[in-house]
């Protein structure tokens, strides 16, 4: 516990103005949009007794603090990581107990850089199975059939193998996509020539599905919808250059082993309708997997992507797409909310992996592939189809916060 004459005031400034900039680059690091983060350090300074002013972009950030001794600013450059849940509701633990000054700043500190070091809560090899598996049941919702379902888990599989390797490579950053695409297109089409009676488009697109950026164009939107404009605007150029170099590596795929191609002629093995339902159960168990929540946030997430995918099923099939998007949103919204108010811990917990489900990543990959086609007014219909969800699903999620803001920032 502190010691209760220790306050705030007799910690040397430069240390509270370096934790700050600490937790700003952790939070950064493993998944938290700019419109939390600045709000997270802007209240975190406020608590430490300096003023702080904060701007965050995917790849930078800038902190200017202001305490007794004057004005400083500091420059960071940091790349935006993936999301991880287990260490992002870790973090906020150790802000919390801090804000109630069971820890000092310096413990708090030690702390942060043990979680940021600490290993992930599974192995790497789960976790490339996990996303395995996410492909093949990804396969069940674009109506593929049993086959397909299982092509597209193996080439799933060899895209996390890629996605394994590119973390080992100094020099790999932004190869990934293009390989992946080029792999993904020509791995289904080599399963085709096999023998193999699928349609190699809906299984390279289900391989991808963990690659594309539709979350990332989401979380964009959110950030220019509440006034983030640097973060949103540069997010929305990655989620561009991630699709389209994806899309040109599908392409050249397309180009080099169209003539292996052979779709199948009818439906062989042919899934039932309520095949969807047991995929929509197992799927929020591996999408937790994949963004690192430890089993103790699994059924949480579980209950909130269900209720989601329920919401957007119904209200698309009678309101259309859009309306389905909103009403997806505004359940994982809420859903969401309340459990952060309940548990008092962040929302983003359920709310990242019950949102996968509903963002239009694969309308921006079918967008694009069909211009390599040629076939453009199938691509701007794909592309508007695009943004009009994603918009919907923007609404819904700040819908959510007006009628249920959840207590914790993150």
């Amino acid at each position: 516990m502190m010691n209760p004459a220790e306050t705030y005031e007799r910690v040397p400034q430069n240390q509270i103005h370096a934790f700050l900039i600490q937790v700003g680059v952790l939070l950064q690091m493993h998944g938290t949009p700019s419109h939390r983060l600045e709000t997270v350090l802007a209240q975190l300074s406020e608590s430490l007794g300096v003023q702080g002013a904060f701007l965050y972009t995917p790849t930078a950030l800038i902190c200017s603090i202001t305490d007794e001794s004057g004005e400083a600013t500091y420059v960071r450059r940091v790349n935006c990581g993936p999301v991880n849940v287990d260490k992002l509701i870790r973090f906020d633990e150790v802000l919390e107990r801090l804000e109630a000054e069971e820890l000092t700043v310096s413990q708090a500190s030690d702390l942060m850089e043990e979680i940021g070091e600490s290993p992930p809560p599974f192995p790497a090899w789960l976790t490339a199975v996990a996303s395995a598996l996410c492909c093949g049941l990804v396969a069940i919702f674009f109506r593929g059939s049993g086959y397909e379902v299982i092509a597209a888990g193996l080439v799933g599989l060899l895209i996390a193998l890629l996605e394994w390797a590119e973390k080992k490579l100094p020099t790999g950053r932004g190869l990934l996509e293009p390989v992946a695409g080029l792999c993904a297109s020509m791995g289904a089409l080599g399963l085709s020539c096999l023998g193999m009676p699928i349609d190699d488009r809906v299984v390279a697109l289900a391989a991808l599905i963990v690659l594309l950026p539709g979350l990332t164009l989401t979380v964009a939107l959110t950030e220019l919808a509440v006034g983030h404009l640097s973060a949103g605007v540069a997010r929305i150029a990655g989620a561009i250059v991630s699709l389209l170099t994806m899309s040109i590596g599908v392409g050249l795929g397309w180009r080099v082993a169209g003539a292996w191609r052979d779709i199948p002629v009818g439906n062989p093995w042919s899934l039932p309708e309520w095949s969807i339902w047991p995929a929509i159960a197992v799927a929020p168990l591996l999408f937790a997997i994949v963004f690192r929540a430890s089993w103790r946030q699994w059924l949480i997430i579980e209950l909130v992507t269900i209720c989601g995918f329920t919401a957007s099923l119904f209200a698309g099939k009678y309101w259309g797409m859009e309306t389905g998007a909103f009403a997806g949103a505004l359940a994982v919204g809420i859903g969401s909310n309340l459990y952060a108010r309940l548990r008092n811990r962040p929302a983003m917990v359920p709310l990242t992996p019950g949102i996968l489900v509903l963002v239009p990543g694969s309308l921006g990959y079918r967008s694009l592939t069909a211009f390599i086609n040629h076939e453009t007014l199938a691509g701007v219909d794909a592309a508007s189809s695009m943004l009009i969800v994603a918009a919907g699903v923007v609404g819904g999620i700040l819908s959510a916060n007006i009628f249920l803001p959840p207590k914790r920032i993150l």
